[in-house]
């Protein structure tokens, strides 16, 4: 049986633009300041967290159906690689969103000043350029990845600790629901239920510390850069950091999800 099913690209298309948006989303800081409108920035950026996150629970149902799709020989290993491919997108989401990042660092510009033109309507937003202009418009924004873009950004500039809090977080992003989909098959029957309903749990793990020590950072920052009390430069290394260590959370995530099902299954079974 192949492994390639037309429900694994559907699931693989679903992770693919539910990760670019939320790389894409760290772009609308550096937009707001551009454009000296750092809350309607904020406000954009928090919509298109809560899309993701919602599209991540239309995936999880979706997700879950493959094992009853998976052969009974070998249904692990089956299953493990269909998951795995998965994981895969993801980390391509992130590398699509990393080359679209200028081009929508001017799309957000654009789109922030027309919000608060709109008094914060985004269905009036998207009504008023769901159309040939509109669209013509975004395609003039398109502007490619560039060396220059990396200039004056050195190992000072980084915030370490935040690049090694947010490849923790983005590998339990990546991996929460999966590795509890798996971990519903390992434990005994009685307790499918409780591994799968832990995804919840682990995934709030994930977003307690992204609200705690990654989000009042950035807007923290990006006030500074907005009042001169800080360069503009930390803006740009603080975007880079989130992005990068994004992607090298996904590739994390392939070495995590199994002991990561264990752990589930552990969890289940202990309450």
């Amino acid at each position: 049986m192949d492994l390639m099913t037309g429900k694994v690209m559907v699931i693989a298309i679903f992770l693919l633009i539910i990760t670019m948006i939320e790389t894409l989303a760290y772009s609308t800081r550096i937009s707001g300041t551009r454009v000296k409108l750092i809350a309607t920035a904020i406000s954009l950026f928090s919509t298109l967290v809560i899309v993701s996150r919602f599209s991540t629970m239309i995936q999880q149902p979706l997700t879950a159906k493959l094992i009853a799709e998976a052969p009974e020989i070998n249904r692990f290993e089956f299953i493990e690689a269909q998951y795995r491919i998965l994981i895969g997108v993801t980390s391509v989401g992130v590398i699509v969103g990393i080359l679209l990042f200028p081009t929508f660092i001017n799309i957000f510009s654009k789109a922030i000043v027309q919000l608060s033109n709109q008094r914060g309507s985004i269905i009036g937003l998207f009504m008023n350029h769901i159309n040939l202009r509109g669209i013509k418009k975004v395609l003039l924004c398109f502007r490619l990845p560039r060396l220059h873009y990396l200039k004056g950004v050195t190992y000072k500039t980084i915030p370490k600790r935040l690049f090694v809090t947010n490849v923790i977080v983005s590998a339990v992003f990546t991996i929460g629901v999966l590795s509890s989909i798996y971990a519903s098959m390992i434990v005994p029957h009685d307790y499918a239920q409780a591994a799968l309903m832990s995804s919840g749990i682990i995934n709030g793990i994930a977003t307690i510390l992204l609200t705690l020590f990654i989000d009042p950072k950035a807007s923290v920052l990006a006030d500074r850069v907005m009042k001169k009390e800080s360069s503009y430069i930390y803006l740009k290394s603080y975007s880079l950091t989130m992005i990068s260590s994004k992607l090298c959370g996904t590739i994390l995530a392939q070495f995590i999800f199994i002991p990561a099902a264990n752990y589930v299954a552990w969890f289940a079974i202990w309450i």
